[in-house]
């Protein structure tokens, strides 16, 4: 009988309980393994966020949208009253930076409730089957002046890639220089169809429009300038 993976010549059958010979490293050889994970350690480390957390400041933010009415003749405005958004920000490689929201479906308010409950039912946001609107960027680029986030934005169980142009307002700073905030807005046209939301009005199928403008603006809380 020979154990696998042991030479033949390496068995003694007279032996009792005899394990198969393993060769032991030499010291060379572990310099070599320690370095290569050294290597990886590095080179993955590298390849992590270093993005510095910007906390939001939601009591002087907003998440807003603009539907279009019988073709534009009028427009009915509203907001989600309920987010969170995780921003990171690299000031030295904006492709470090990332950012994340995620919205409670059913805290949409137009300033109407009988409408409100409406767009909270089957016919358009469908809250219980759906009760966050999320949006997750893979990537954030810079394009002449303005940033642009790629990502997923994933709303009414439909997924779908987007690019989010954003634009930085400017900064504010204390008198000590040690504090300041800063403000982005961001826009984008969404058609709600993509999305699966495809309600039309009985009595006239384009009272509601498709193309709906999406505005964010956001101020973030006091950051540290060190």
């Amino acid at each position: 009988m020979v154990f696998v993976g042991t030479r033949a010549d390496d068995y003694d059958p007279k032996a009792k309980d005899q394990k198969p010979k393993t060769k032991e490293k030499s010291p060379i050889m572990l310099k070599r393994s320690v370095s290569i994970l050294l290597l990886l350690s590095i080179t993955i480390a590298a390849q992590v966020s270093t993005g510095k957390p910007y906390p939001i400041d939601l009591n002087h933010s907003n998440v807003g949208f603009t539907v279009p009415i019988m073709g534009g003749l009028s427009k009915v405005k509203g907001k989600f009253s309920d987010f969170a958004i995780n921003l990171t920000n690299d000031e030295k490689d904006i492709t470090k930076s990332s950012v994340s929201v995620t919205i409670k479906a059913t805290s949409v308010d137009t300033g109407i409730e009988g409408r409100d409950k409406h767009l909270r039912t089957a016919d358009f946001f469908d809250v219980e089957k759906f009760p966050e609107i999320t949006f997750q960027s893979s990537r954030v680029v810079k394009k002449g002046k303005q940033l642009i986030a790629h990502g997923t934005l994933t709303m009414h169980g439909v997924a779908k890639e987007i690019a989010l142009p954003f634009t930085v307002n400017g900064t504010w700073e204390n008198p000590e220089k040690t504090k300041k905030t800063v403000g982005y807005s961001a826009s984008i046209v969404l058609n709600r169809r993509e999305f699966g939301i495809n309600y039309s009005n009985k009595q006239n199928a384009a009272f509601v429009g498709d193309n709906i403008t999406v505005e964010i603006d956001l101020v973030t809380r006091a950051i540290d300038t060190k």
